[in-house]
């Protein structure tokens, strides 16, 4: 029982000296860094105004002053030369015979006449051009409104129109009229066939005595398309009627005899 009671006694001594070294380190080791704290301000005070800092100023840009549009100029109407003749009312000249006066009367007209040669043209006032423009065929009177012209005198007679093409004239048998007139070849399917007769082709000669259609009308049939080609290759001498060369139309006969 004393034994317990001296050990308890010399742990609580123990755990005394202990807790006062702690706290004895703990306050030496705040007062040391403390201290440095504070030598470290002054320190960094005392050399402030010795340190080389790089000062950035954050400068607007300067603005570009804008070049200066000029203002347009208004276009001046510059003044153009009159050209033409302008007259309150279209008045011929005296020596103009072809027209004749609306009303005669004794007192002389305030109204310059029209100009020979001179395009004019209707206007509220009457002047003269000052570079005139010289007018085509007629006495060169136009309108204020409008780009077409009056001539005083009456306008030429339209041409005649173009004569209507002639319709082909019928010549009849045309083997006598030929100057040309190919044999057409017998051929060998009719040969075996023994095809014979007379084959009628009708055919439309042109202007210059060419044949330009033809077709077969009567015949045999395998001896029809050699008598065609032999029609197209036929020359005529050109047929003209009141001294004009025309058309003709005709039939070509082709005898062929079985071989």
């Amino acid at each position: 029982m004393f034994e317990n009671l001296v050990e308890s006694g010399s742990h609580k001594e123990d755990l005394g000296r202990k807790g006062s070294f702690l706290l004895g380190t703990v306050a030496i080791y705040a007062v040391i860094g403390i201290t440095l704290l504070v030598v470290s301000i002054m320190y960094a005070a005392a050399n402030l105004e010795s340190q080389d800092l790089d000062f950035i100023t954050l400068v607007a840009p300067v603005p570009v002053p804008q070049a200066a549009t000029p203002e347009k100029q208004e276009a001046k109407p510059q003044e153009q030369k009159q050209n033409v003749d302008v007259r309150k009312e279209l008045i011929a000249d005296v020596s103009e015979s072809r027209i004749a006066p609306k009303e005669v009367s004794a007192k002389a007209s305030d109204i310059p006449p029209v100009r020979r040669g001179v395009t004019t043209v209707i206007g509220s006032e009457s002047s003269n051009a000052v570079a005139p423009v010289a007018a085509g065929p007629g006495t060169g009177i136009g309108a204020a409104t409008g780009p077409a012209k009056v001539d005083i005198g009456g306008e030429p007679p339209p041409p005649p129109p173009p004569a209507p093409p002639r319709a082909p004239i019928s010549g009849g048998v045309l083997n006598g009229k030929a100057i040309s007139l190919p044999r057409p070849a017998y051929p060998p399917i009719a040969r075996q066939a023994h095809a014979s007769g007379t084959v009628v082709v009708q055919v439309t000669i042109d202007e210059n005595g060419n044949v330009i259609s033809a077709h077969a009308v009567s015949g045999h049939p395998l001896l029809q398309a050699v008598a065609v080609a032999a029609a197209r290759g036929a020359r005529f001498s050109p047929t003209k009627l009141s001294g004009q060369p025309v058309k003709v139309t005709g039939v070509i006969t082709y005898n062929f005899v079985a071989q």
